[in-house]
Order: structure tokens, then C-alpha cells, then sequence
């Protein structure tokens, strides 16, 4: 089992990348800055260091600087990962003895894991194939046919809409009591006693 360190001082990231990296049957070990970085591969030899540029303590090139000066860790494979997408950083990874370098808004973290395959070498990635040269004045060749998806199935006819129902007869309001008329005495007047 091939073991990668992962060299970035933001936790959360350097989490994420140690998941998905052990994810693929890689053994993970991490550092969060440079020097630290440093101390590990020498004590872990791993056979890939995927490591951030913009650290503290000691940056990531000058971290690649020391790596491949040093003989017990200078055949150690390093990606590097960095916000920097200026064209002379990545010559001086280049310069410096990356075998990768990548930006990290240019690539997700599926294009991370296929680089650490492609470098180490033990799996196929699929990359497009290159074009062949064309010969002067020969047809371009056609591209192969897009399989092509089965036809749908007709659709069923729509259900016909339901006939509208019929408006509903009209509440009448219940009839309200009359109002008391106060010019009629409602009182019953009271019996008169024929003993008196």
C-alpha cells in the first residue's frame, strides 16, 4: 500500500484530502506546515507528498527545495497544490523538481486523486487521446457517431379533463329573529286574582 502525506495548514482541507485519499486504499499520514512536513518524511518516507505552497514556517517550494537536497526523501514524488495561478510559480515547482502542479481553482478534488494515481503510476487514468498529426491535404477524419439514446415511447393520450360540476344552488341565509319592537309590551300582564 502506497502512503501519501498531506501537507496543508488548513485543517479542514487537509481532513478532506486524508478522507478521500483513504478512501482509495492509500496509507494517509499529514503535516500542517512546511518544517513539520519535513520532519515526517523523513521519519514516514511516503511515496507521494500532496502539499500546499502558502504556509507558515516554511512555504511549500522552499519545503520541495529542501526535499530534493536531501537524499534520504529526494526520490519522493510531490504534488503541489497552490491558490497561485501565475505562470512563473509554476515554472519555479517545475524548476524546483514538482512532478505535478496544480491549481486549486482549476481542479476538484477528483482531479487531486486521479494526479496521485497518474504519478505514482498504479492505476489507468482515462485521459482523452491525443489527436493524430493530419497529413497535408487529407480529409480530417470523422468523429465516431454519439450513441445515440432510444427513441421515447409514444405517450399515452392525455386523460380528458373532467367535465366541470354543476354550480352549487345558492344558500339561502337563515332567517333572522325580528328585532324587539320597544312601542310593544311583550310582557304578559299578570292574571287577576278573583279572590280579591
Amino acid at each position: 500500500m502506497s502512503k501519501i502525506m498531506v501537507v496543508e495548514d488548513d485543517a479542514s482541507l487537509r481532513e478532506i484530502y486524508s478522507i478521500r485519499i483513504t478512501a482509495e486504499g492509500y496509507e494517509v499520514v499529514s503535516a500542517g506546515d512546511g518544517e513539520e512536513a519535513l520532519a515526517v518524511a523523513v521519519r514516514e518516507k511516503p511515496d507521494l507528498i500532496l502539499s500546499d505552497v502558502m504556509m507558515p514556517k516554511i512555504s511549500g517550494f522552499d519545503m520541495l527545495d529542501i526535499l530534493r537536497s536531501t537524499p534520504e526523501t529526494a526520490s519522493i514524488k510531490v504534488v503541489m497544490m497552490t491558490a497561485l495561478s501565475a505562470e512563473d510559480q509554476r515554472q519555479r515547482g517545475e524548476r524546483l523538481g514538482a512532478d505535478r502542479y496544480l491549481v486549486k481553482s482549476q481542479v476538484g478534488i477528483e482531479d487531486v486523486i486521479n494526479t496521485i494515481h497518474e504519478v505514482l503510476g498504479d492505476k489507468e487514468v482515462s485521459a482523452p487521446a491525443p489527436a493524430a498529426p493530419e497529413a497535408p491535404g487529407a480529409p480530417a477524419p470523422e468523429a465516431p457517431a454519439a450513441p445515440t439514446a432510444p427513441a421515447p415511447a409514444p405517450e399515452a393520450p392525455a386523460p380528458e379533463a373532467p367535465a366541470p360540476a354543476a354550480p352549487e344552488a345558492p344558500v339561502a341565509p337563515a332567517p333572522e329573529a325580528p328585532a324587539p319592537n320597544p312601542q310593544v309590551n311583550y310582557e304578559q300582564p299578570a292574571p287577576e286574582n278573583p279572590a280579591q
